[in-house]
């Protein structure tokens, strides 16, 4: 509101409304890394809720965790597990590192994807195999992989959905992500990595869109997943190709609360400061704190 008072243009602006109360959040794990000659990767834990509470004077917690590495390939054909992923948390809310892809196997000893935020896609192998186990309420189960011929790679699980089986000759797509709009546009985030390919000259995909997971690969080693999605990586070629999985993507965390309060009296871990929708969108992608 503004007045004219002799030529002058005086303002009268609402104050803050002091520091908030409770905040919105979204918290990403990191994904977990393709298996060797195998099945990708688990994606990140992914949590997300409003009306968290925080208290003023205090600092809160926030820890990116990293993408898993991804599993060596190995002769013939024994490729390793991917490794899991680590956790991201702010102030008591905890994702849980995704899950690594199984690492492939012509034995008969099943190579099974490992268990985390989303499971990691089954390794080939003339056994069978099956997916990790996904965390309820932050993603889902990896893929398994079949004995059948060509012994197909499985795709690890992502928080929209579980990943791919291996089937006959086709290897698993990953899992897909979650859309999320904290930031004032859509992302999807914590898509699963797609399984290696194991006898077919074909390479199948990852997780949809943006969801970050690796590409499963043909003869050449899985693809990363994207930084600060927490994607899973791609399942490494099998079939001869003897080739490591791709590595996890990094998680993130990221917290909002109406910009008509007032700001955090201190931060760490350089955030991204944002504002869209009438929020005020703080955004790590390394560890740090904030304090209201």
């Amino acid at each position: 509101m503004s007045s004219n008072l002799g030529g002058f243009v005086s303002a009268t602006f609402n104050p803050l409304s002091g520091a908030p109360t409770t905040v919105e959040y979204l918290v990403v794990a990191g994904g977990g890394g393709g298996g060797g000659n195998g099945g990708g990767a688990g994606a990140g834990g992914l949590l997300t809720a409003a009306g968290f509470a925080v208290a003023t004077g205090s600092a809160l917690t926030v820890t990116v965790g990293a993408g898993g590495a991804g599993g060596a390939g190995g002769t013939p054909n024994n490729g390793s597990l991917g490794s899991n992923g680590s956790n991201s948390v702010f102030s008591t809310v905890t994702s849980t590192g995704g899950g690594g892809g199984g690492g492939g196997d012509n034995s008969t000893s099943a190579v099974n994807g490992a268990s985390g935020g989303s499971g990691g896609g089954g390794g080939r192998t003339g056994a069978g195999s099956t997916g990790g186990t996904g965390t309820a309420g932050q993603g889902n189960n990896g893929g398994a992989a079949s004995s059948a011929a060509n012994y197909p790679n499985a795709g690890g699980g992502g928080a929209g959905s579980v990943g791919g089986a291996g089937l006959n000759s086709i290897n698993g797509n990953g899992g897909t992500g979650l859309v999320s709009s904290i930031t004032g546009s859509p992302v999807q985030y914590a898509g699963g990595g797609g399984g290696g390919l194991s006898s077919s000259p074909v390479t199948y995909l990852s997780g949809l869109g943006a969801a970050g997971g690796g590409n499963g690969s043909s003869g050449t080693a899985g693809s990363n997943a994207t930084a600060n999605t927490g994607g899973g990586g791609g399942g490494g070629g099998g079939n001869n190709y003897n080739t490591a999985g791709g590595s996890g993507g990094s998680g993130i965390v990221i917290i909002r609360y109406p910009a008509t309060q007032s700001a955090p009296t201190s931060t760490t871990g350089s955030p991204q400061i944002n504002y869209a929708g009438g929020y005020q969108i703080y955004t790590w992608t390394s560890n740090g704190t904030i304090t209201f």
